[in-house]
């Protein structure tokens, strides 16, 4: 009677942590779709606001 509920308890532990794994590997990819996305985003507007300041800078002057 140990040994099976030994097995059982095993095998949930087993299916349970490939389940973990797999959904942290998921969430890892997702974040760092996110990153790209943001970083692809952020550098041109980056860029803008830049060019901006400069010409506001430049005219109060």
């Amino acid at each position: 009677m140990a040994d099976e509920n030994d097995r059982t308890t095993k095998q949930a532990r087993g299916s349970r942590d490939d389940r973990l794994k797999s959904a942290l590997r998921e969430n890892l990819k997702r974040r760092k779709a996110q990153a790209r996305e943001r970083a692809a985003s952020a550098d041109p507007s980056q860029n803008d606001d830049a060019s901006l300041d400069e010409g506001a800078a430049g005219k109060a002057g």
